[in-house]
């Protein structure tokens, strides 16, 4: 049997509960899950882990190939999510559960398993997905793009900031307490790119963590309100910081003070910011350690909706965008944006003004600010003439993404 007869005889269908096992074997086989990862996460065994992943596969539309023995062999799993864009909620595909076992690979699998995907996510009216790459090339020929950084940065115990007298106080905590939660929601609706996060995804970003082993420290003002929060955990010397989260610079100094207090008892302080901005600049000692990587990817799955709902900071002179999407053919054509007299934007099929012309992957990073107008101008990843560039850049909020989730 050659290979086109192999993959005809597969057939494609919805992942549903009963395949579950089959789910976290396949995850488990190509992303290399090792029974040490799984208890360094905190889980007794891998039956605990598949009774974990159980709400996932409910809440997610999961959809794979299979051969005729009821074999999965592979698949896709699209996550129910919601997103700040720019003060502006979006529901978010999560694109996650991606996989092949090996000897299915180039049969195309995958491509149709995306094609299907977006077609669902668009019928879901989820006009935006995310998702962590493991192949950042192989995304961006799917029409993904990058959207925020991970900077990990290590601090010398010497280098650690001074004490900044603050009003308030600090508190440690449980993970799971109801102030990290109040805390949190608040600084999703105001930092843009966040995730909005339900209970699932406090489950799945806790999934690899040791969650008895972590700590939060909690910042209150004068009045007893929260306004930042601290994931730690102490291990070897070292300081760990999972995230640090903020909704004022008091609540940032009150919660440095904290991990500045622990000078004595650490040598090192390691952790990770989610946002393109290095801290260093923050501190007195700026001469401290920072790695930066692509983080997230997004992508976005309707070009009309999304800008439809997209909170331009200014109106602008009409223009057009002329769109390439290697998949989603609904994308490929003429984008047509006018204000009237009332700032309301019409969108149309009319070549009205100047073009722009880019493809899916640079419009994500154009929209969620990763990259500005001029700059992707300048790298060739977008082609206008200069008055359309001014207006581009005046009319798209300048905020870098912040998003520390994964699933």
């Amino acid at each position: 049997m050659d290979k086109k007869e192999l993959k005809n005889s597969l057939y494609l269908k919805k992942v549903e509960l009963k395949h579950l096992k089959q789910f976290n074997e396949l995850l488990r086989y190509v992303f290399q899950v090792t029974d040490s990862d799984i208890e360094e996460g905190g889980y007794e065994d891998e039956s605990e882990i598949i009774r974990a992943k159980r709400p996932v596969l409910r809440e997610a539309d999961v959809y794979g190939f299979f051969t005729h023995e009821d074999r999965l062999i592979s698949q896709l799993a699209i996550y129910p999510c919601e997103v700040n864009i720019h003060d502006t909620v979006y529901k978010m595909a999560g694109v996650t559960g991606v996989g092949t076992y090996p000897e299915y690979t180039n049969f195309g699998l995958m491509s149709d398993l995306i094609s299907l995907g977006l077609e669902k996510m668009r019928d879901n009216e989820q006009w935006i997905s995310y998702l962590y790459p493991y192949s950042i090339p192989y995304y961006r020929r799917k029409g993904w793009e990058i959207m925020s950084d991970k900077i990990a940065f290590e601090i010398k115990d010497s280098q650690l900031p001074k004490r900044v007298d603050v009003p308030g106080y600090v508190e440690r905590e449980d993970i799971n307490h109801e102030d990290v939660f109040v805390v949190y929601d608040q600084f999703a609706e105001q930092n843009h790119g966040a995730m909005i996060r339900q209970d699932l995804n406090w489950e799945e970003y806790w999934r690899w963590e040791n969650e008895e082993e972590r700590t939060a420290a909690i910042y209150y003002n004068r009045e007893g309100e929260p306004q930042g929060v601290c994931f730690y955990w102490i291990a070897e010397e070292v300081f760990h910081i999972k995230e640090m989260f903020y909704l004022n610079q008091e609540a940032r100094h009150g919660l440095w003070n904290f991990v500045s207090a622990h000078f004595s008892m650490v040598d090192l302080v390691q952790g990770e910011t989610f946002k393109n901005e290095p801290i260093a600049f923050l501190f007195e000692d700026s001469e401290i350690k920072e790695t930066i990587e692509p983080y997230f990817m997004a992508r976005i799955v309707d070009v009309e909706k999304f800008i439809e709902s997209y909170p331009f900071i200014t109106t602008g002179k009409p223009f057009h965008f002329v769109v390439e999407d290697p998949i989603a053919n609904w994308n490929n054509r003429i984008f047509g944006l006018i204000w009237d007299e009332n700032d309301d934007l019409t969108i149309t099929e009319e070549a009205i003004g100047n073009p722009v012309y880019i493809d899916i992957q640079t419009l994500a990073a154009l929209f969620l600010s990763y990259k500005r107008p001029a700059y992707l101008s300048r790298i060739e990843r977008l082609k206008t003439d200069k008055e359309t560039l001014r207006t581009l850049e005046r009319i798209i909020p300048d905020q870098a993404a912040y998003f520390s989730d994964y699933f």
